[in-house]
């Protein structure tokens, strides 16, 4: 009796467990089951093109070409013939062991990739032979294809993706490329398009007899949206070559529309050295490089004091709480003294005003602005604070929020932050304390988009759209939040005098040596001051060259930034690769060929080996290896 129990109560039991199990499977999973995990059925993906890339002129940047991934499911892995396998694709035993036991730890049955990025060559040889080698077999996907050997650091690249992105994200598996940096990053999923699925019915011997389920959870690949770029690809291409041997950044921005025409980083590399068999090794050597920094975008990261540019900004907010006007003059003895035994040197002599002060970038003049704009009002914490609105309402002290996926605020000191670094009681901040920010060589940080972005402003005598660097997206249109206008504080009549000044800098002063015939050009020089410490050891080194400048003077077309680091004042570097890109792009020739050719030929390496022997206190720099770029599909990656 108690064993015909157990046994009715065991049937019971397992008769309960198969009503559930079916229940779940198609009741509560129903239409969402995933065949994935029938191990009866073998998944292929239909990987899509990635979006083309065009610039504002329609010029193609960025296409396709294909690439063939060797796949492999370890648990499909019969006897081979291994040696063979090593000698037809050039590898060792030892990666087939490590590569076939990483492929184990993702997952014996689902595939993933075994050896990546195949020209058609080697891929003509694996495919005949595809067949004695059980468990592996060949996946077609498209790499980048570019058009132009710059704008790296605008692009960004391709890679595959890692563990932690497939975890976070179930769209991407083993094998899946992904878009990093630049565009390809910041708008990759309208790049990536959306990879189609075919499922395919296995029998007990592994053949394929068919597809699972009549295709019920089959989907189509959707091609990648194409993007067409702000960028101007005959600036980009010009502004490269004039960078060449130097280290810095230059943006140039539409005023009218926040739209960026050039974004350069320099030094750069050719985007194609990250495609191919050879990328892992170029990426390494790239990122290995600290002193140079090729991956470090200079235009949008590097934040320098913006030196005399920033006086613009101070002649503005002094103007704007009318502590002075256009006419209010200070006198000059090559300097000032703003407090007892603290003297401020200047290059200028004689009485400064608005428009002399600009053009000869007087530090007494500017500096004493500053002190009245502080001292206007009895609480000196309220003063700092109201200064410091003004200035971050031309875009400085945080993200401008670009769509670039990287980037930095800067800084712009208010009383909190007096506070928190500098001890200051902010009722007993004084002028003296923080006069040095009169003439951005205090606590204030820039980088250059944000200065390019200031210069916009002014250009629009007070208002400026947010840097952007997409003009269009194929089937969409661009985030509301790059056509909606910003207002700075300034009223708008105090810039006419101010950008007089500008225009005056090129006509009288500062940079009259660079003047275009019939180009009205508003421009400031500056420099910054420049410190390293090595050991211990503080050295001073080769100032920042800096120039900011718009063109024309009336309804500007385009604004833009240079910084040349170590390179000394601002008319001998930064101001003329200034001159020479705003009448490429105004009047699309150049008439100063004495600049070009200057530019062109020149070179700091000097200046930079300097840094280097300090950094590694040392006489000379070692050999480094070369890169090594793979730009056809046919072309046998180099060793």
């Amino acid at each position: 009796m108690k064993r015909s129990f157990l046994l009715y109560f065991l049937i019971s039991i397992i008769g309960l467990l198969f009503i559930g199990r079916l229940f779940q499977l198609q009741v509560v999973r129903g239409g969402n089951y995933n065949p994935v995990k029938t191990s009866a059925v073998k998944i292929k993906f239909d990987f899509p093109e990635r979006g083309y890339i065009y610039d504002r002129n329609g010029k193609l940047l960025v296409a396709n070409q294909p690439s063939y991934d060797i796949m492999v499911v370890p648990r499909e892995i019969k006897d081979i013939d291994t040696l063979g396998f090593c000698n037809l694709l050039g590898i060792t035993k030892e990666y087939f062991i490590k590569q076939v036991e990483k492929a184990k730890v993702y997952s014996p049955r689902l595939p993933s990739v075994f050896l990546s990025q195949l020209n058609k060559k080697e891929y003509a040889a694996f495919q005949e032979k595809e067949r004695k080698f059980e468990g592996f077999y060949v996946q077609k996907r498209a790499l980048r294809d570019y058009q132009v050997d710059y704008g790296a650091n605008i692009f960004g690249f391709i890679t595959q993706v890692n563990q932690g992105i497939i975890e976070k994200n179930p769209y991407y598996n083993s094998g899946d490329l992904i878009g990093k940096q630049g565009v390809e990053e910041e708008y990759e999923e309208t790049l990536r398009g959306i990879k189609g699925v075919k499922y395919l019915l296995r029998d007990k011997h592994n053949k394929i007899i068919g597809p699972y389920q009549e295709g019920k959870f089959d989907t189509i690949a959707q091609q990648g949206n194409d993007l067409t770029l702000t960028i101007d690809a005959e600036l980009q291409k010009y502004g490269t070559e004039l960078m060449i041997n130097k280290r810095g950044g230059i943006i140039a921005i539409e005023p009218k529309s926040g739209e960026i025409l050039a974004l350069i980083s320099a030094p750069t590399y050719d985007p194609a050295l990250l495609v191919g068999r050879q990328r892992s090794k170029n990426y390494t050597l790239l990122y290995q490089d600290s002193i140079a920094k090729p991956l470090y975008d200079r235009a949008l990261q590097a934040e320098y004091p913006p030196g005399s540019p920033f006086k613009i900004i101070t002649g503005l907010i002094a103007l704007h709480e009318e502590v002075i006007d256009e006419n209010t003059g200070f006198v000059c003895n090559h300097g000032f003294f703003y407090a007892r035994g603290a003297f401020m040197r200047c290059h200028d002599s004689g009485v400064s005003r608005l428009n002399n002060g600009i053009y000869n970038s007087c530090n007494t003049y500017f500096a004493s602005i500053y002190r009245k704009t502080i001292e206007k009002y009895k609480s000196p914490g309220y003063a700092v604070d109201n200064w410091a609105k003004h200035v971050k309402s031309f875009g400085l002290g945080d993200f401008l929020g670009t769509d670039m996926p990287i980037g930095r605020k800067g800084l712009v000191p208010d009383t909190k932050y007096y506070k928190k670094y500098r001890n200051y009681n902010p009722d007993q901040i004084r002028s003296s304390y923080i006069i040095s920010n009169a003439i951005g060589q205090g606590e204030v940080l820039t980088t250059p988009i944000q200065l390019a972005n200031v210069m916009a402003a002014v250009a629009n005598r007070g208002y400026y759209y947010t840097p952007h660097i997409v003009k269009e997206i194929k089937g969409k249109k661009i985030e509301k939040k790059f056509i909606t206008k910003h207002q700075t504080t300034i009223d708008a009549k105090h810039y006419e005098p101010v950008i007089q000044g500008l225009e005056d800098v090129y006509n009288f002063g500062t940079a009259s040596r660079l003047k275009v015939n019939d180009l009205e050009i508003c421009g400031k020089t500056g420099t910054a001051e420049n410190k390293i410490r090595v050991a211990g050891k503080t050295y001073q080194l080769k100032d920042h060259s800096i120039f900011v400048a718009f063109a024309p003077k009336e309804n500007p077309t385009i604004a833009i930034a240079v910084f040349i680091e170590n390179s000394g004042f601002g008319a001998t570097w930064a101001g003329p690769i200034a001159t020479l890109m705003l009448e490429k792009y105004i009047k699309g020739e150049i008439s100063r060929k004495d600049l070009e050719e200057r530019m062109l030929n020149g070179s700091l390496q000097n200046e930079y080996q300097k840094i280097e022997d300090i950094i590694y206190q040392r006489v000379s720099t070692p050999n480094k290896p070369d890169l090594i770029a793979t730009k056809e599909e046919n072309e046998e990656p180099e060793n």
